[in-house]
């Protein structure tokens, strides 16, 4: 039985990547797709989001929310790994849509009409999850879980010091969630720093002439020039896609219950993830981490995957 999810992004190439394969993946029912602001501004998340599903049109078009703007505001954004509009500055077609409800509607509906069995696979900041569970007080006992990308523990942040990038974009939702009474994984950065996608991988994508093949090699030129630009790599991070590949193949991850808070007003911490992992900690254990993943299996999980998308996708119609 496939496993009902709600995606929450902020595309961003990584999140169109990790919607690529997630939206044709036999093993789970994408119910939504909820937009929030991250890589991009909240109103260029909700037509990013539109924009992907317009061009790869999957069987069965999920649910779309509208993201909205945190309480205090996006203090960076990915723009500078992602180009100008998050997807490379690729002028790609859309359709926009019209009056959407809000991102955090969108999940307690959703959540409401199947209790317990919904996974919410937050992969950008944790804006809506948020205000999903303020709104609907009850929210966190309905969700089966909700797998996170984001945070850090012994590695160093990647928007400052100490900070990851999703949680410092609004510290306070991030907070919230980690103290909400549901079940969390969290895939911080220690574990996705270690997918890289190599320019010999980029040859084994899903050919031009499939709908995920020609997306795809639209936007990831874009990442792998940026990526080498500004963090001098010869590749590019996937976090995103690595944290949904722990929803769809958790076996090649390792997790540990661990006890997890973020800082919310440090003038140098802002936005780190601290973990009480002392001998007699004081805090509750109130979610899972991955601590290891067998690296080269989950980046061959991310290629086969995608090829599996591209398969059930089928050919590209040629623009007229």
């Amino acid at each position: 039985m496939a496993r009902k999810v709600i995606l929450d992004v902020d595309p961003g190439i990584d999140d169109a990547l990790a919607m690529c394969i997630a939206l044709f993946d036999p093993r789970l029912e994408v119910l939504a797709v909820t937009a929030v602001g991250g890589n991009t501004s909240p109103e260029r998340a909700t037509l990013n989001v539109q924009t992907i599903i317009g061009q790869l049109d999957p069987p069965r078009w999920p649910r779309v929310g509208a993201a909205s703007e945190p309480d205090g505001g996006l203090p960076v954004d990915g723009r500078y790994l992602c180009g100008v509009d998050g997807l490379g500055g690729i002028e790609f077609a859309v359709a926009e849509r019209q009056h959407l409800l809000p991102s955090e509607k969108v999940i307690c509906d959703q959540v409401r009409a199947a209790p317990h069995q919904v996974t919410i696979v937050a992969l950008g900041p944790l804006t809506n999850v948020a205000r999903a569970f303020a709104r609907d007080p009850e929210l966190p006992t309905l969700v089966d879980r909700v797998v996170m990308m984001g945070g850090t523990v012994s590695a160093p942040g990647n928007i400052t010091p100490a900070a990851e990038f999703n949680i410092y974009c609004d510290p306070v939702s991030a907070r919230a969630v980690f103290r909400a009474h549901c079940t969390k994984t969290l895939v911080p950065l220690d574990v996705t720093n270690r997918a890289v996608l190599s320019y010999d991988l980029f040859n084994r994508l899903p050919e031009e002439s499939t709908k995920i093949g020609y997306f795809v090699r639209q936007v990831l030129p874009p990442a792998f020039r940026a990526h080498r630009q500004n963090l001098g790599l010869e590749g590019i991070h996937v976090h995103d896609t690595v944290a949904l590949m722990c929803v769809i193949h958790p076996e090649l991850f390792t997790t540990r219950e661990m006890a997890g808070d973020v800082e919310t007003h440090g003038e140098l911490t802002m936005g780190m993830t601290l973990f009480d992992r002392r001998r007699v900690p004081a805090w509750r254990r109130n979610m899972e981490v991955a601590v290891d993943m067998q690296t080269q299996e989950v980046v061959e999980a991310i290629i086969r995957d995608l090829a599996a998308a591209a398969e059930c996708a089928g050919p590209r119609v040629a623009d007229i």
